[in-house]
């Protein structure tokens, strides 16, 4: 299966050389679970084209610094690539930014939370379980890091995943081709302690002891992966 990862922004600058680009962890991601995946690249933060989603096999929309409300030359013709994707009923993932952009290109509502950071590993409550999702426990342990979030879903997203600081953290759309998460499953443990520390300055001293501490909680990444892989073969299928 080819996946087309769509890339919205950069990690930042100096864990760059230890850790690469967002692109390759989820190359990672999906190459722990299936040698059968084949990897295209579209950096659109970089200001690459876009190319028509209808002609793609499965989409990943990564994580960025930015907001879907940002006034950013690629933000509108994203926005209409996602519908275009939906439509067509084109696989497509979201992940952070990825999750916010196509709740906000399909219809629901995102803004910067007046909660202010959601940094760290947080348990997710499953909400709903599609059949790719059948099996999961009642939590999943995931780290995040998001400032903006998904306040209203589109109407043809069901919440899958949630907690009471992220509501709409999980979302599956109506035409079985469409899947987002708030959380990072692509995120291995050291590069979000690496990146929480990067912010510790504007976590405050708290907060970031905090976060360090919320790490100590096993990780259920390898199983949202799966459920993930899941959701792809069936939506390709």
């Amino acid at each position: 299966m080819k996946i087309t990862i769509v890339q919205t922004g950069d990690v930042p600058a100096p864990l760059q050389p230890q850790f690469g680009d967002y692109s390759r962890m989820f190359e990672r991601m999906f190459d722990r679970i299936s040698d059968s995946f084949e990897y295209d690249l579209v950096a659109v933060n970089a200001n690459s084209l876009l190319p028509d989603p209808t002609e793609m096999t499965a989409i990943v929309i990564t994580g960025s610094p930015a907001g879907v409300y940002d006034d950013l030359p690629w933000i509108e013709p994203l926005r209409q690539f996602i519908r275009k994707a939906y439509d067509a009923g084109i696989p497509m993932l979201g992940i952070c930014f990825g999750h916010q952009i196509m709740a906000d290109a399909l219809g629901g509502d995102v803004r910067k939370s007046e909660k202010g950071w959601g940094v760290g590993r947080h348990c997710y409550t499953v909400a709903a379980r599609p059949d790719f999702m059948a099996d999961a426990p009642e939590t999943l342990s995931i780290a995040c890091s998001h400032q903006d979030q998904v306040v209203t879903p589109p109407k043809m997203a069901e919440v899958i995943l949630s907690t009471p600081f992220t509501p709409n953290a999980g979302l599956y759309y109506a035409n079985g081709k469409a899947l987002s998460f708030q959380p990072h499953p692509e995120f291995e443990d050291d590069y979000a302690l690496a990146l929480a520390e990067l912010r510790r300055a504007v976590l405050g001293a708290e907060q970031a002891d905090s976060v360090a501490a919320s790490f100590s909680t096993p990780s259920d990444s390898h199983l949202l992966s799966e459920y993930i892989v899941k959701f792809l073969r069936q939506a390709v299928a």
